[in-house]
């Protein structure tokens, strides 16, 4: 369970990579950095009863009052290669009648506050979710994200990436961002390049292009 769990973390923390060399018929200027005068009609600030900048102690709360889960249903470990700590939940259709999922709580390398919450679908967590279901859910959550409110400018839908396709990214007025990701491998089908579905991620970051991260400069070493 850790070990999809700091997948998640990877991920968040090389998010704007995302965005090279992707390919999209419908793509747009993807980027936290908004001007300070603009206001988005959203105001992403965690998951549900948890909120960036919370301690490890009040995630803990916030998942107990969301979920009823605590003692050994609820997993702590750390990214070793980024010095955070991660929490780790598995909920049942979190998302109406869309299986299982993995839901990560990400803590900051110095902050030591929640920094980024992933959640996870997939056959290694719920063996009985289908490609059907992958693919319905990630309809579902884009088209709740695309009337959500973010800003404009910020916002990139169906973008082709190497690992998938990024059904949405969009920022609010602070930079907090959330990032829909449908993983799996492409294959040409009679001419076509078809993705085979392995997982739908979806992302919330509060400072994705600088993530709380351990960062080794250049020079360091």
């Amino acid at each position: 369970m850790m070990k999809r769990a700091l997948v998640l973390a990877l991920l968040l923390a090389f998010g704007p990579l995302l965005y090279q060399g992707s390919a999209s018929a419908e793509t747009a200027p993807a980027t936290a950095t908004v001007p300070a005068e603009t206001k988005a009609a959203t105001d992403l600030q965690g998951f549900r009863s948890a909120r960036f900048g919370m301690t490890e102690d009040e995630v803990l709360a916030a998942i107990k009052t969301d979920f009823a889960l605590s003692g050994d249903a609820v997993q702590i470990g750390e990214n070793t290669a980024e010095r955070t700590r991660v929490i780790t939940i598995t909920v049942k259709d979190v998302l109406p009648d869309g299986g299982a999922s993995q839901i990560s709580y990400i803590f900051g390398y110095k902050s030591k506050t929640l920094i980024q919450v992933g959640l996870l679908w997939s056959a290694a967590v719920d063996p009985d979710l289908t490609d059907a279901m992958i693919y319905a859910n990630g309809d579902t959550l884009r088209a709740f994200f695309e009337t959500a409110g973010y800003l404009p400018e910020t916002i990139t839908r169906n973008a082709v990436v190497d690992s998938g396709i990024l059904l949405f990214r969009g920022a609010d007025s602070q930079g907090h961002t959330a990032i829909l990701l449908l993983q799996g491998s492409f294959a040409e089908r009679d001419g076509k390049r078809e993705l085979t579905p392995q997982a739908l991620t979806l992302l919330y970051a509060e400072n994705p292009d600088k993530p709380d991260v351990l960062q080794i400069e250049s020079g360091d070493f």
